[in-house]
């Protein structure tokens, strides 16, 4: 895609975000965890989708629900291996989709953790997400939804964001999330993933401590809110088996779970695509959310 194309659709998208919804920032004042920096964000292209990178004042943008309203709200972590967000294809696409279906849809714009930014970036992004939860809460009668039906979902790291948000429970009661749908999600720590975090996340080693802390699927307890989860078998990026021990450990504890796992589509499917048959999750999503109870 050339320069011009590019910055044609951004108006395109963008002019479309702003249709009937509404955009907030998720704190007053300076955020929690951060430092003074001259970073500017910028929307460019990767994957073949639109991004955003150099995040660092977090958004939160609402869809009101549409037709029969659910009482029920997600908030929706665009996914980008903690250094891009697919904010259009994991973010708006699927708040649109959600919301036309009776659900409160939010997309968090998320501070990406930057050492530029905060010298404990890995708090950034956990910090933003459990807040937006709780501002959803906070508003559940503005946007005619229940205080106790309020989720989280996200793609890849969104999804890693959105489990880490569900198992590390917060002591503020009104952070933590009702339910959770994780798409293509991270949630062991084996070599690889470690790598990644303290290359992408925490950029240092991570200590003993944290090493435990973020084996994610190893705190699954009967106390975790219930999960969607969808994963594609080809999946090489994150292997399909992030969501199958996830699964694993939901069933183990007694805990509700629904997961959806595509022979074909490979990571980063976002909304599906008729062609292997991903583009049904939404309507199976839609219909899990609404069948959940305080």
């Amino acid at each position: 895609m050339n320069g011009k194309c590019l910055r044609v659709l951004c108006v395109v998208c963008l002019g479309s975000i702003l249709f009937a919804q509404e955009v907030m920032p998720l704190w007053t004042g300076q955020p929690p965890h951060a430092k003074p920096n001259s970073l500017e964000e910028t929307v460019l292209e990767s994957w073949g989708v639109l991004c955003v990178k150099n995040v660092t004042h977090p958004t939160l943008t609402v869809y009101r629900a549409q037709g029969d309203p659910s009482g029920c709200a997600m908030v929706i972590c665009p996914g980008g291996g903690y250094e891009l967000e697919s904010f259009m294809a994991e973010g708006h696409v699927i708040a649109r989709s959600l919301s036309s279906r009776g659900i409160v849809a939010a997309v968090l714009k998320y501070r990406l953790p930057l050492p530029d930014v905060s010298d404990q970036p890995h708090l950034l992004p956990i910090t933003d997400a459990r807040r937006a939860v709780a501002l959803m809460k906070s508003m559940a009668g503005e946007y005619g939804m229940d205080y106790d039906k309020v989720g989280i979902m996200g793609f890849s790291a969104g999804g890693h964001l959105a489990a880490a948000v569900s198992v590390l429970t917060s002591e503020t009661d009104n952070e933590n999330p009702d339910f959770s749908a994780l798409i293509y999600p991270v949630t062991t720590l084996g070599d690889e993933n470690q790598k990644w975090l303290e290359e992408s996340l925490f950029h240092r080693a991570m200590t003993e401590d944290e090493q435990r802390q973020y084996d994610l699927v190893s705190h699954v307890t009967s106390r975790i809110s219930p999960a969607f989860l969808l994963h594609a078998y080809d999946d090489e990026v994150v292997p399909i088996e992030e969501s199958l021990l996830y699964a694993k450990a939901l069933v183990a504890v007694g805990q509700d779970v629904e997961a959806h796992y595509f022979a074909r589509g490979g990571h980063g499917f976002g909304p599906g695509r008729p062609g292997d048959g991903t583009d049904q999750w939404l309507s199976l999503l839609a219909h899990w959310i609404k069948r959940q109870s305080p």
